[in-house]
């Protein structure tokens, strides 16, 4: 497996791969105006838009496939992480965030993360060491559980 950051030519498959993933693990719990929304704003030139906003991709590549990848923005938000449940369970998740951890690190980030994960991924985030920091929240019509890394002082 090869961990790199995102190239141009890799959007077309993080834009497909993000848009069915959410489907079946993210938007299904939305309102209807929620999931089109999240939707159209994820979709190629969401992903662009990401990008020219300085939101940072990695991409996890295995025998030249897509196989996952992770966005940080702000050297301190991890704003997507999806792996293709062909992958799921082989430690291809951690790797992607190691990947986008240190590499925000080594771009100023302090170290400490947040998250607004879905509620399949709590469970995923919670094995790197996140954890939850408020009650599951919905905004736009999308439901999310708010998370840290590391654990704030005192939990």
């Amino acid at each position: 497996m090869e961990i790199r950051p995102l190239v141009n030519a890799d959007i077309p498959a993080v834009s497909a791969l993000l848009r069915g993933l959410a489907k079946e693990y993210i938007v299904h719990e939305s309102s209807p105006d929620g999931a089109a929304s999240f939707l159209a704003e994820n979709d190629e030139m969401g992903v662009r838009g990401f990008l020219a906003r300085g939101h940072v991709y990695h991409v996890a590549l295995v025998d030249g496939e897509l196989a996952g990848f992770v966005a940080v923005r702000d050297r301190s938000h991890v704003f997507h992480l999806f792996v293709d449940k062909r992958w799921h369970r082989r430690g291809i998740a951690r790797r992607l965030w190691e990947a986008a951890r240190d590499a925000a690190v080594a771009e100023g980030g302090e170290g400490s993360f947040t998250v607004n994960s879905s509620n399949y991924a709590v469970p995923v985030y919670e094995a790197f060491g996140f954890v939850r920091v408020a009650p599951m929240q919905c905004v736009k019509g999308l439901y999310f559980n708010p998370m840290r890394y590391p654990a704030p002082d005192g939990d």
